[in-house]
């Protein structure tokens, strides 16, 4: 991975899901890690819910001010450009749609000079409302781009049914998937696949940390 990653996607996509999956696996190898919760239009399912999960493996957490609070509105007290400077690696939770991709556009201009070691990462699932055509996803992921001033520079898979996902409902995927890589010119750059369902480890194990809010 290179030293900056950016997550975005549709609401609902499992964006937060895979942010925690990817800062996992680099701490797990005793890389220093810090994720950024840029989302500031959703309350609910974002990174700014796993300090103590982070924190016990050794990632860094920021996230706005007023995250988990009765208070939780659009604040935003960091500073993401001097956060790229630092050591380790970058991981960046963007709100969905381009409305949270606005909070992004902010730091367009100073994110430029990170190109070529950043990534943006636009996470798809075909079984999402809004995005289950190639077309609507793609149309999605342009208005993304526009607001955070921002080009995607991958694709990633994370196409499941939460907690009733199979390999099977994952590989009937992969053909969407493909179709908005080959349409975007973008290179897929995994499918994810619950761990417990991935036997033959066919596609990217990812564990499910984000969970429905009557189960959290």
């Amino acid at each position: 991975m290179k030293k900056i990653t950016i997550i975005t996607g549709h609401y609902g996509t499992g964006k937060t899901n895979i942010s925690v999956n990817l800062a996992l696996e680099l701490a797990s190898q005793n890389n220093k890690v810090t994720v950024v919760d840029l989302d500031i239009v959703n309350p609910y399912f974002r990174t700014a819910d796993f300090d103590d999960l982070f924190a016990s493996k050794g990632v860094s957490l920021i996230k706005p001010m007023y995250a988990n609070s009765n208070l939780d509105i659009p604040a935003v007290n960091f500073d993401l450009e001097e956060l790229a400077l630092g050591d380790g690696y970058l991981i960046v939770d963007v709100g969905g749609d381009d409305a949270g991709a606005i909070a992004l556009g902010r730091y367009a201009q100073a994110l430029e000079k990170f190109r070529d070691d950043m990534d943006m990462f636009y996470v798809v699932n075909c079984y999402r409302y809004l995005t289950r055509k190639p077309e609507e996803a793609l149309e999605l992921m342009y208005e993304i781009e526009a607001a955070a001033r921002l080009r995607h520079t991958g694709i990633i898979n994370n196409s499941n049914l939460g907690y009733e996902t199979t390999a099977k409902d994952v590989a009937a995927s992969e053909k969407f998937a493909a179709a908005i890589s080959e349409k975007a010119q973008l290179p897929l750059i995994f499918t994810a696949c619950p761990r417990k369902e991935n036997s033959d480890n066919k596609f990217k194990n990812v564990d499910i940390y984000v969970k429905p809010i009557w189960e959290a």
